[in-house]
C-alpha cells in the first residue's frame, strides 16, 4: 500500500507527505528526523491508502495545488 497523509503542525499550517511506509514516517515526523517538520509537533490529520504508488503521489501533488489546497480545507480538516 501506498499512503498520502495530511499533518497539522503546531503553527497552524499543514503538511502533505507520501509514504510507502506511513507507521515508519509518521515516527520519523514525531522524532524530528524530517527537516520540513522539525519542532513542530505535527499530528496526523488523515490518511488515504492506495494499492497504486502514481494515484498516491498524484493526489499527494493534487493537495499541494491550489484547487487541492480547497478541497483539503472543505472535506480533510
Amino acid at each position: 500500500m501506498y499512503y498520502t497523509y495530511l499533518l497539522e503542525l503546531k503553527n497552524g499550517k499543514f503538511y502533505v507527505g507520501f509514504s510507502s511506509d506511513l507507521r515508519n514516517r509518521l515516527r520519523s515526523h514525531k522524532e524530528n528526523r524530517i527537516l520540513a517538520t522539525k519542532n513542530t509537533s505535527p499530528k496526523l490529520v488523515c490518511y488515504i491508502a492506495f494499492k497504486n504508488k502514481k494515484k498516491a503521489t498524484d493526489f499527494e501533488k493534487y493537495l499541494k495545488s491550489s484547487s487541492g489546497f480547497a478541497f483539503r480545507n472543505k472535506h480533510l480538516v
